[in-house]
């Protein structure tokens, strides 16, 4: 793999959020909340544009969140914060029954795979899912990869249950551990996202693929000279979530090939991931340089002072400023 090519990003950008679409909050939510441990930090209502957002990150064991999500305040922390929170968008109406779900992705040439959760204990934490009623696509015995399993949300979105290499570190029973994208070359994906501040903290080739796990807020120095099982330790030990890239071997010598993005008129669930900056503005113009386009600019659109950018697989990659800006919301 190639060192990075790209000047770093102004701005110090850093990863906040992952964006997925959802038909019902009244299922959604609670699944994330009351089985996954997550807690609802803040939301954006948008009643002129018929759609409300909702935002929920893992905070630490014990930690109590006591502003109302809605109002300036929860802003204010939403927009600063220096972990990553997971975006639910809820577009008015889409929990009537006649109404055609989300795509979860995982189809021929979808870029979208799962998030994930880890735990001290995959085997316990499954069967606490499943006699509450949740499905699986794979449980942690079934299939090649034992020790692991992956879930299914209301929305059929695949979470995948991680165990921890250290029990009784972490207190939370789950921890947001993982978003995974498909990519097609390595070679320039890993750069984009090392120019936006990310450290690859591991890398594992399993012969016809290898995945990548980036982080933000991390020392470089600190996974530089690691040995496969020690960044395995380390990585799973991380109360953040990393972004994991996934590279099926082959797909970068292919000139046609192309992941879908999860924003094409029917693959609709995958939204984007977004990154906290200082200056939009000034983040915008080193990200411009790298080439790959924006789907808006922070001019643009009825909502100025933040952008989308593409990733080199036509990822959108939202770019906010940091402390937030008016939305233009309804506030509770």
């Amino acid at each position: 793999m190639s060192s990075s090519t790209f000047a770093k990003v102004l701005g110090r950008p850093t990863w906040q959020q992952t964006m997925l679409r959802i038909r019902n909050p009244e299922k959604s939510i609670p699944f994330y909340t009351d089985l996954m441990g997550m807690t609802l930090i803040d939301s954006l209502d948008f009643p002129q544009w018929d759609f409300k957002l909702f935002f929920l990150t893992t905070l630490p064991e014990g930690e109590t969140y006591k502003l109302t999500p809605g109002t300036q305040e929860a802003h204010d922390y939403m927009w600063s914060i220096e972990g990553t929170a997971l975006e639910l968008t809820y577009n008015y109406g889409t929990e009537k029954d006649d109404v055609k779900g989300y795509h979860p992705g995982n189809q021929e040439k979808d870029g979208f795979g799962h998030i994930a959760f880890n735990t001290d204990d995959v085997y316990a934490a499954s069967e606490k899912l499943e006699a509450a009623g949740i499905q699986f696509k794979k449980k942690p015995d079934e299939g090649r990869m034992k020790g692991l399993a992956f879930a299914y949300d209301p929305d059929g979105y695949w979470v995948e249950i991680v165990k921890r290499t250290n029990s009784n570190v972490i207190p939370n029973y789950f921890n947001f551990s993982q978003t995974m994208l498909r990519i097609k070359d390595p070679k320039k994906t890993i750069p984009f996202y090392e120019a936006l501040g990310m450290t690859v903290v591991r890398s594992k080739n399993y012969g016809d693929f290898t995945n990548y796990f980036l982080a933000s807020n991390v020392s470089p120095e600190d996974y530089r000279s690691l040995e496969d099982n020690e960044a395995k330790e380390k990585c799973s030990m991380l109360f953040n979530p990393v972004l994991e890239l996934t590279h099926n071997h082959g797909t970068e010598s292919d000139a046609e090939f192309k992941h879908f993005n999860g924003n094409e008129e029917g693959r609709q669930g995958f939204g984007h991931i977004g990154f906290l900056v200082d200056d939009v503005y000034e983040s915008c113009d080193s990200i411009r340089a790298m080439g790959y386009g924006f789907k808006k600019e922070p001019d643009g659109g009825s909502m100025k002072g933040l952008a989308f950018a593409y990733d080199p697989d036509g990822y959108a990659i939202e770019i906010i400023g940091r402390g937030g800006m008016d939305f233009g919301d309804k506030k509770n």
